[in-house]
């Protein structure tokens, strides 16, 4: 076997892996594999802060189906991770952190920048490896990436900053050699069980997840909806699983999601959860629409046997891959059954339910607001219809105008939406952006986010401008955390503490560090700006001016309960001002 330093093992791992880039902060912890990188033909993402290389991982990850490579200085630059890896990881989004820790002969004196980042990260990731010894980095690397694959998630690798040097013998392997792509239909008989079900069915529906993006199966979704004459509905936050101009495209379920959609599971007998875990907060009644009833019968695919009936009981459970048991169960289906003779009733259907959502969504916008100001769904009115018509990739934040997005995020094509899902941190969407860019390089790439958000995120348009990364970063501002601000209308007696947020102008800051920016209060110079921005090709802010006092519902009205206070000094805020 050849001889090398285990600097050079690991990083030809990662050329044998594919890998063209790996983002960070320059390190001294990790500096001898890093010098390698230029000669290896890895390009080096260097970011302002360790979260946003993770969440451009994350979207990288998700739009290209390949695991992003993370890397820091030990202690502080691997904790800075935390939220990015944690939002990964209840994304699965296949990832490897490189994480440097202190010198193996230091470990447990307290010393410079130490820290037990491997236990730190054990529960936020799907798995956790050390490198016992110089001669194991190589092959700990490797169980890295079998592992991000096999389990869709962030794994991290552990190394003591000595052990990238010294002199080991290693043979490199190509990644047929220690790891299989994913697939499978799992046990026939289960999907005989699922056959029996669907055929049976009156009043079908699909409900497209992650995986049948991940899986490139958007097609057998559509074969097998007009096969059973089943509309199809997208699982939260993931609208870019079924194509908004087909007939029986319902919309998104969940929080500020598609009234139709809901209205229809409320109503079916039947429904084919494809790629989904059917997570909890994504499938919670909506608008007093309690959509996964008792007596719905599911029938739930997803890759992980974990995911099988986490959160709601099935009828079957399929374990396989999305792809592969959409086209098994397509084939049986056909030669078990005749399919639906007439779609046109169920699609008429379909446009009347989904009709009376968008009269509903409209009037809502009509809403008065303040001077100057836009209503925020008048904003995403042309903002959605910008991303539909252009075929934009669009990564959205959490928050009051993010999370109202999902009524008006609507695509023709897969993997064009990214979130932040069900972890749902601030200051992911324009992190999310950049990745989305390096991963398709020729797209459009937009960002929605509020403009707390975007506090957490505008430090990075540097970064957007140093590596040509054209994204346009839409920012709502409507001078508060909005979400949180509802709560304390709803539930504090309009006692705003810490709502408030104040900038000059988000458009000038992004002009200071380079970007074009742009400040719109109307729809008309809002649809102008977003043109301009994408025929410009070069990083953009546009500023729209929001109005802060149309809030949308609560995330979560069990969350919170109107409180009873007991000490004398406090029994004055129990009083109801409205």
């Amino acid at each position: 076997m050849p001889k090398m330093t285990p600097s050079e093992a690991m990083t030809e791992v990662l050329v044998q892996e594919g890998v063209t880039h790996v983002s960070g902060i320059l390190g001294s912890a990790f500096m001898d594999m890093l010098d390698l990188y230029p000669a290896a033909g890895i390009d080096f993402i260097s970011v302002r802060h360790e979260q946003t290389a993770g969440h451009m991982e994350d979207a990288y990850s998700r739009l290209t189906g390949r695991a992003g490579v993370v890397i820091g200085q030990n202690g502080p630059g691997i904790t800075n991770y935390v939220t990015a890896v944690a939002t990964a990881n209840m994304a699965h989004s296949p990832m490897v952190v490189l994480s440097p820790s202190a010198g193996s002969i230091s470990v447990g004196w307290d010393g410079f920048q130490e820290c037990d980042t491997w236990n730190l990260f054990k529960p936020i990731t799907k798995a956790a490896f050390r490198v016992p010894h110089p001669k194991r980095a190589a092959d700990i690397m490797r169980t890295a990436f079998r592992a991000a694959y096999a389990m869709r998630g962030p794994v991290l690798v552990d190394i003591p900053r000595d052990y990238f040097y010294g002199e080991i013998d290693e043979e490199i392997l190509h990644p047929s050699q220690y790891r299989v792509a994913p697939g499978g239909i799992g046990k026939p008989e289960h999907f005989a069980a699922a056959v029996e079900v669907l055929k049976n069915a009156k009043h079908p529906v699909i409900l497209a997840g992650r995986g049948v993006v991940d899986a490139d199966c958007v097609g057998t979704i559509k074969m097998l909806a007009e096969f059973l004459g089943a509309p199809v509905a997208t699982t939260y936050m993931h609208n870019d699983a079924f194509p908004c101009d087909h007939p029986l495209w319902l919309g998104p379920i969940g929080y500020m999601g598609s009234k139709a959609a809901m209205r229809t599971i409320r109503d079916a007998d039947v429904v084919l959860a494809v790629g989904t875990r059917l997570s909890y907060f994504g499938t919670l009644p909506q608008d007093d629409i309690n959509y996964f009833h008792k007596d719905l019968k599911i029938v739930q695919v997803d890759i992980n046997p974990m995911h099988i009936a986490k959160t709601h009981p099935v009828a079957v459970g399929l374990c396989a891959d999305a792809k592969d048991a959409s086209d098994e169960l397509f084939q049986r289906l056909k030669a078990s059954m005749a399919p639906a003779r007439d779609l046109t009733s169920i699609c008429n259907k379909v446009k009347a339910e989904l009709d009376v959502w968008y009269a509903e969504i409209a009037q809502i916008s009509e809403e008065p607001t303040l001077e100057g100001r836009m209503h925020p769904r008048k904003a995403l009115e042309v903002v959605g219809r910008f991303i539909t018509e252009h075929d934009v990739i669009a990564t959205t934040d959490i928050g009051n105008t993010s999370s109202t997005a999902n009524s008006y995020l609507r695509f023709k094509n897969p993997k064009r939406h990214v979130a932040t899902l069900t972890f749902g941190n601030t200051g992911f969407a324009y992190q999310a952006g950049l990745g989305a860019q390096l991963a398709c390089p020729e797209e459009t790439v937009l960002s929605i986010a509020g403009d707390g958000a975007w506090g957490m995120s505008l430090f990075e348009v540097p970064t957007a401008v140093q590596y040509n990364l054209p994204v346009i970063a839409t920012v709502y501002n409507n001078g508060a955390w909005c979400a949180e601000k509802k709560n304390q209308v709803d539930f504090y007696n309009n006692r705003f503490v810490g709502a408030d947020i104040w900038s000059k102008s988000y458009a000038k800051i992004g002009e200071a560090m380079g970007a074009d920016g742009y400040t719109v209060n109307t729809q008309t110079d809002l649809a102008n700006a977003l043109e301009t921005a994408r025929q410009k090709r070069r990083p953009a802010v546009i500023e729209i001016m929001t109005d802060g006092t149309r809030l949308a519902p609560p995330f979560r009205r069990d969350a919170l309960a109107l409180p009873t206070r007991y000490l004398p000094k406090y029994e004055h805020l129990d009083k109801k001002y409205f």
